[in-house]
């Protein structure tokens, strides 16, 4: 069976991405108690059901510390597991709780009964909900949701349910470093340095992705010295990740805008790795 398990940071979009995949034809189930899921995915194959995905979170805290070993039985089971991982900014998830005027789940669980004074602030729920899902996070393919767009973050779960199964994921994101650097990052490289094409007014309302720009970064030989030197840095490393079983490396490279250099040398990466490795490609500032 397919299974996906999505968690996260609440506020950072799990009901959105529990939508695709239930329109993807996955039978889904939302708040699932940790030790429910192998009667349930035995229940599920059962009834001959191919693919499933499974939200689970804090509101399970005190159950979720066995859940990394649930996924490797199911692995050694046969299944097909992929675990999704939606965080945010702090600035982010209290800007979204502040526009809905919900409460934070954990504020239930960790201070509703305390005098006023004594109860944990939204900041520190969010604090130690990232804690109780370090765990979690560690095994996971993380999208982090700071300044995403709900169409955005649809197209980007849909990525990931497609992407077949391997033993790694390799994602080259690109980004803007004035917005700042994602939190999904597992590597961050700064290609500021290079030639701006930003400051040809030919060449600043096109991207990374277009031919006048391609053809003008082609040309610099700063650029393809940082892209061999990040190139091999990639591949004496990846070895490793391998073995440390990682199902997913995410390697960001920066620009000021995010809308030229980064998207170019993440363009250019992907196509190299894309002959030997499952690879997947994020620009986070194009729409």
């Amino acid at each position: 069976m397919d299974i996906l398990l999505i968690s996260g940071i609440s506020g950072s979009g799990k009901s959105v991405a529990l939508n695709v995949v239930e329109d993807a034809g996955y039978y889904c189930v939302d708040n699932l108690p940790p030790s429910l899921l192998a009667e349930l995915i035995n229940t599920l194959t059962r009834e001959g059901i191919p693919a499933a995905a499974i939200a689970i979170d804090t509101r399970s805290a005190n159950l979720l510390t066995g859940l990394p070993d649930s996924i490797n039985t199911l692995r050694a089971e046969g299944h097909h597991v992929k675990v999704l991982f939606l965080t945010a900014s702090t600035e982010s998830l209290v800007a979204r709780f502040s526009e809905t005027r919900r409460s934070h789940p954990l504020s239930h669980r960790l201070g509703l009964d305390k005098e006023p004074g004594d109860r944990l602030s939204l900041t520190e729920c969010i604090q130690e909900e990232r804690e109780i899902l370090s765990g979690i996070q560690v095994v996971a393919h993380v999208i982090d949701t700071s300044d995403l767009s709900a169409n955005k973050l649809r197209a980007w779960v849909k990525d990931v349910i497609q992407v077949g199964y391997t033993p790694l994921t390799l994602m080259f994101e690109s980004f803007a470093f004035k917005i700042g650097v994602p939190l999904d990052a597992d590597f961050v490289f700064d290609v500021r340095m290079l030639p701006n094409p930003h400051y040809d007014p030919v060449l600043r309302p096109l991207t990374g992705r277009d031919e006048p720009v391609i053809q003008y970064l082609k040309e610099q030989a700063m650029v393809d010295e940082m892209y061999s030197d990040i190139s091999q840095f990639i591949s004496k490393w990846l070895p490793a990740f391998k073995r440390d079983n990682r199902s997913y490396l995410t390697v960001a490279i920066g620009c000021t805008g995010g809308q030229h250099r980064s998207v170019y040398m993440v363009e250019k990466l992907a196509a190299h790795f894309k002959a030997q490795e499952q690879v997947l490609v994020r620009h986070r500032r194009l729409s």
